[in-house]
């Protein structure tokens, strides 16, 4: 494995995402992608062929094999942290267009010309949506394969050292026995749990940016309405008198709530 390029890869995710989305990021690569190329792949290496059953029939282990394990869990577990770390590249991709965007204007328009972003790696606009979008994504694609995880082994996530089998071309009920079942244990365990984890933070990030998304929304409403009220106050409606004029023709200006005044008194 290229770990330069795994290094780059993180540096470059890390670097639009919350701080949420950074420890989501190291969760993934570190307790998932690192356990899974550095340990997981060895003790599934040999699942197969040190499945061993109490019979000499020819097919009975195939089959029995297919039976208690329909889809190997390393290979699962690989297309799963390949789809969840697939919507993190979207979002690179998404500020890279920016950027080539910005770029083009300047040329075009020369380098004096107004930006198009302030800040192209800044989440508004679309890339608030394609992040968002990313978040929700990766916290579906850890729960559907959780899902699948459950329905193809029947919430059993413990590892029998001894299972029965008794498919055809079985001649009768034969014990078949799984190596390193501990080992396996531990393991399924551990990439299920931090399959969880990533969930909540996933989550987590989402309530937080719709939270901070809203407050930014209401916040300035909110100034722009006691502002207003806090103007009424201050400043009462003045009316024009209409009672009798002084010689010099000029208007008496009196307060609406000291004097009575009479349809049509306000300016």
């Amino acid at each position: 494995m290229n770990w330069a390029s795994l290094q780059g890869l993180l540096s470059g995710v890390n670097k639009y995402s919350t701080a949420l989305g950074r420890i989501w990021l190291s969760v993934v690569f570190i307790f998932r992608v690192l356990v899974f190329v550095v340990a997981a792949e060895d003790v599934w290496d040999d699942e197969q062929k040190d499945f061993v059953c109490n019979t000499k029939q020819p097919g009975c282990p195939n089959v029995c094999y297919d039976e208690f394990f329909p889809v190997s869990h390393v290979r699962l577990w690989a297309l799963q942290l390949i789809l969840v770390t697939c919507p993190s590249l979207l979002v690179v991709m998404h500020v890279a267009y920016r950027e080539e965007r910005e770029r083009r204007h300047r040329l075009k328009h020369g380098p004096n010309a107004p930006s198009l972003y302030d800040n192209p790696s800044k989440k508004r606009g679309g890339l608030w949506w394609t992040y968002l979008l990313s978040l929700i994504f990766k916290a579906a694609v850890d729960s559907g394969f959780l899902y699948t995880f459950h329905r193809l082994y029947q919430g059993h996530y413990d590892m029998p050292r001894v299972v029965a089998c008794s498919q055809a071309p079985c001649p009768h009920t034969v014990d078949c026995y799984i190596s390193r079942p501990t080992e396996k244990r531990v393991f399924t365990y551990f990439m299920v749990a931090t399959a969880v984890i990533c969930i909540l933070l996933n989550l987590s990030e989402v309530a937080y940016l719709v939270g901070k998304r809203c407050l930014e929304i209401v916040g300035p409403r909110r100034h722009r309405s006691r502002r207003r009220s806090r103007l009424h106050d201050s400043c009462p409606p003045y009316a024009l008198s209409q009672g009798d004029h002084p010689q010099d023709g000029n208007s008496v200006l009196m307060k609406a709530s000291s004097a009575e005044v009479d349809a049509g008194g306000y300016p």
